[in-house]
């Protein structure tokens, strides 16, 4: 069996070469790319994010990023975002004081985090639901945090053939979403791709779903 074929969507927003080693490193044929056909035929595609909500959202747009992942979603194929690459799904920021608009794949939104210490950097358990396929094995495990934004809601049920979604929680200062696994589309506030063996073991996971 061929290994699974998944495009890092390219868009021109931070250092994302650390996820290809890591998506490589766990099993993926991986292409950087920010090429629309690609990143829609790939069995996989991950949407790396780095910087201000604001900035992201406008570069997955003007990439045509947000069509290629409805696109995707609508035909039941498997996204996974990361850090910002997850805010983002989210309806809006008022990241520095500003609102926002994000691409909306899930209602709610991303607010600063309610801690003494902000950033919140460095590592951190979560609490995963016992289905979850992206922890299998892993619940007990710690992944590496670098933000100060994040969605500290849940609001969504199960939507048309999917479903109940599978979300998984951490806690700096308060409560929020680490890491959500909708049908098709998954998301990690953390970095996989920083966070060692149990972060190329949740990739492994994913890999492993598609």
């Amino acid at each position: 069996m061929s290994a699974p074929d998944v495009v890092v969507f390219d868009y021109g927003t931070g250092n994302v070469h650390s996820a290809v080693k890591a998506l490589e490193a766990a099993g993926a044929n991986v292409e950087l790319t920010g090429n629309r056909r690609r990143a829609q035929e790939a069995d996989g595609l991950f949407v790396p994010g780095v910087g201000a909500f604001a900035a992201v959202a406008d570069a997955l747009r003007r990439s045509h990023g947000d069509e290629v992942i409805d696109r995707r979603l609508a035909a039941g194929r498997p996204v996974i975002g990361v850090c910002v690459g997850m805010q983002v799904l989210f309806e809006r920021s008022v990241e520095h004081g500003t609102e926002a608009e994000g691409l909306g794949e899930w209602p709610g939104t991303v607010d600063l985090l309610r801690a003494d210490v902000v950033p919140h950097m460095g590592w951190n358990t979560v609490e995963a639901p016992e289905d979850s396929v992206l922890f299998d094995g892993i619940r007990d495990e710690r992944f590496y945090f670098v933000h100060s934004y994040a969605a500290q809601e849940w609001t969504l049920e199960a939507t048309g053939p999917f479903p109940k979604p599978r979300v998984t929680w951490a806690e700096h200062g308060s409560r929020f979403v680490a890491a959500v696994e909708n049908g098709p589309l998954s998301a990690t506030q953390f970095h996989p791709e920083k966070s060692g063996e149990a972060g190329l073991r949740l990739l492994r996971n994913w890999i492993g779903s598609l």
